[in-house]
């Protein structure tokens, strides 16, 4: 009896240690001994290669023994709770929008799973934050922004507020609630200005981190200055980046409103915009623009000119299916939100001149 005991005792340590558990972006991408994917493709110098995705808790690797697993599959049995076949796994569903902050942790909002999913590298963990406030869920989250004291910021287009997130994803409260109709895309400048992109009311609007309203820029129409269905932003030195969606262009303001230049002109060639989403700008100076419409991830640099394309329609390595947000962090990976195929594509950027 006493070694029985001893032996349940060991078996119930083995079973409840913490493994240590990593993420890694090749976790769902077989390679299945192909080359991943590089742009552009041979004999030119690749510049870019297809690093892999994240799509859910198959991200994460538990580095553990065969005592371990040998361990915990004998206490499963043990306590009748069998091996969890039953359960389903945690997964993107329609990713939209991400961000990624100073320690790596990848914020992507997920508009069909109405929630907030946090690949959080140092903890070794996927989170995912569902309330909006204390007794409402997530409805319709679009765009993120971690900020610098910890806090994250999320738009919700259908609840029409900026929601306010503790480091544990608690709701804090929010703004914007009553001003803003349709808030898409989100980002913040180096001055602490919070941007926000008014879908339904075609304009920009500023608050403070505090959540104070500032002012607001451009209204509907198609001229310079103008706007018809703004979804995405990016900030970089003295410019804010907008995709003007439905007038299939790129328009670049001051962080005052003052309207500078545009990139992008509609059409149906490959280097031409028709439904652009996604905009991020790197330290590089590159511009990447999501060409929705017709899956491809466009390359600009801020000059405005095309330098090259990535994707095309389908679920390989690299090719898309309705993409919505990019977003690029300090090591020059450029995330896709890959939405129709449920993943975040990510892309490294090799260096070089395009």
């Amino acid at each position: 009896m006493r070694l029985a005991a001893l032996t349940l005792s060991t078996l119930l340590l083995t079973a409840c240690a913490e493994n240590p558990r990593v993420m890694s972006f090749e976790s769902t991408f077989a390679r299945d001994g192909a080359s991943w994917p590089v742009w552009p493709s041979e004999p030119e110098v690749p510049r870019f290669i297809y690093a892999g995705e994240l799509s859910g808790e198959a991200n994460f690797v538990e580095d553990k023994s065969d005592a371990e697993t040998t361990g915990r599959d004998v206490f499963a049995w043990l306590v009748g709770l069998g091996r969890g076949e039953d359960r389903q796994p945690v997964v993107l569903q329609r990713p939209q929008g991400g961000a990624v902050d100073a320690a790596g942790r990848v914020y992507v909002t997920d508009v069909s799973r109405q929630a907030v999913f946090v690949f959080d590298a140092p903890a070794g963990e996927l989170k995912v934050w569902e309330w909006a406030t204390p007794t409402q869920r997530f409805k319709a989250p679009i765009g993120v922004a971690p900020v610098s004291t910890g806090e994250t910021l999320v738009t919700d287009a259908e609840l029409g507020m900026v929601v306010r997130l503790d480091p544990d994803g608690r709701p804090q409260g929010g703004f914007g609630a009553g001003l803003l109709q349709r808030p898409t895309g989100m980002v913040l400048d180096r001055d602490g200005r919070v941007f926000v992109a008014d879908t339904r009311a075609n304009d920009i609007k500023v608050f403070g981190l505090d959540g104070g309203y500032r002012y607001s820029f451009g209204e509907s129409g198609d001229g310079p200055g103008k706007l018809n269905a703004p979804t995405y932003l990016a900030a970089v030195a003295d410019r804010i980046y907008v995709t003007d969606t439905l007038n299939s262009r790129v328009q670049i303001f001051s962080p005052e409103g003052d309207y500078i230049s545009a990139l992008g002109v509609r059409g149906l060639y490959l280097c031409n915009l028709t439904r652009p989403k996604g905009i991020a700008v790197s330290k590089e100076g590159l511009v990447y623009v999501i060409e929705s419409y017709y899956d491809h991830l466009l390359v600009f640099d801020t000059q405005g000119r095309f330098l090259l394309p990535i994707g095309g329609s389908g679920k390989a390595p690299g090719e898309f299916f309705l993409p919505a947000g990019v977003w690029v962090d300090e090591q020059e990976r450029v995330y896709v939100a890959d939405m129709f195929n449920g993943r975040v594509s990510i892309f490294q950027y090799l260096g070089g001149a395009l």
